[in-house]
């Protein structure tokens, strides 16, 4: 009975959140231009999208926004993750915690404290500030995913290495990076995921002429939902369902790959 309560639960909490997406992309495919009501399939929608340079000028922006910010965010979270796990010292645990604390910081209050620290410094409002604080945010996920990856890392094969001669960065090279790479490869997937859909920090940070995609699809729901916005909004939640579906497979990868070492080495 309890199993039946927990599965009928679960299946009402997905379907409220699930369903208004589904009928979104459903009607991305709707002739009318009226949401509501069903008068044929087009993909006329997707083709006009090109055909907007606002548009591909801010997905193009949005792009390089968050390659930069994924690129910037792996380096830094990957050698402070490093950092945290080798070296132990005094305060070590507050600056993981000062890490940790974007995440658990609401979005608004971030955006609002960045955008009194760069008009305190006289940051001109643009593409770089929001970069900067895109990278303020994906560094902590790339810090806790590394993090988890380097605790369950044995430490033998390090040691090892050490004691036959090789030198720190050839530890690193070939013995610790190529056992990360997967944390890695999932911390740069889930950044990019992260930069490319945000909203409410970059509307605070962000310039006049640095509009990015989810501030342009907030400002053309202002006017009224067309199915163009159905057709952006599909084309992004198609996107970062793929790159967080490709971060979780980079992710248990390197959990599997390692678990399969610890049971070959028992053997």
């Amino acid at each position: 009975m309890k199993k039946k309560l927990l599965i009928g639960f679960s299946t009402i909490v997905l379907t409220c959140l699930y369903l208004p997406i589904l009928v979104l992309i459903l009607f991305s495919f709707n002739k009318s231009r009226i949401n509501a009501e069903w008068s044929g399939f087009t993909f006329q929608w997707y083709l006009n999208l090109f055909d907007n340079p606002q548009i591909v000028d801010a997905f193009i922006n949005s792009l390089l926004i968050a390659i930069i910010t994924t690129i910037l965010s792996t380096i830094l979270g990957t050698i402070c993750a490093l950092a945290l796990h080798k070296y132990k010292y005094k305060f070590s645990k507050l600056i993981s915690g000062l890490i940790y604390l974007p995440i658990v910081v609401p979005d608004i209050l971030m955006g609002i404290a960045l955008l009194i620290l760069f008009t305190n410094f006289h940051f001109e409002l643009g593409s770089m500030t929001i970069i900067i604080a895109h990278v303020t945010f994906c560094i902590s996920y790339v810090v806790i995913l590394l993090t988890a990856r380097l605790s369950g890392m044995s430490k033998d094969l390090e040691d090892a290495a050490s004691d036959l001669g090789a030198t720190p960065w050839q530890t690193f090279r070939y013995i610790t990076l190529p056992a990360i790479m997967p944390g890695i490869i999932a911390s740069a997937l889930l950044s990019f995921t992260l930069s490319i859909d945000d909203f409410v920090i970059s509307f605070f940070v962000s310039g006049p002429s640095s509009t990015t995609l989810p501030i342009y699809i907030y400002g053309m729901v202002k006017k009224g939902v067309t199915p163009e916005i159905n057709a952006i909004s599909t084309i992004l939640i198609v996107t970062i369902i793929g790159l967080m579906v490709l971060s979780e497979v980079y992710r248990t990868k390197g959990i599997n790959t390692e678990n399969t070492k610890k049971k070959s080495y028992i053997v």
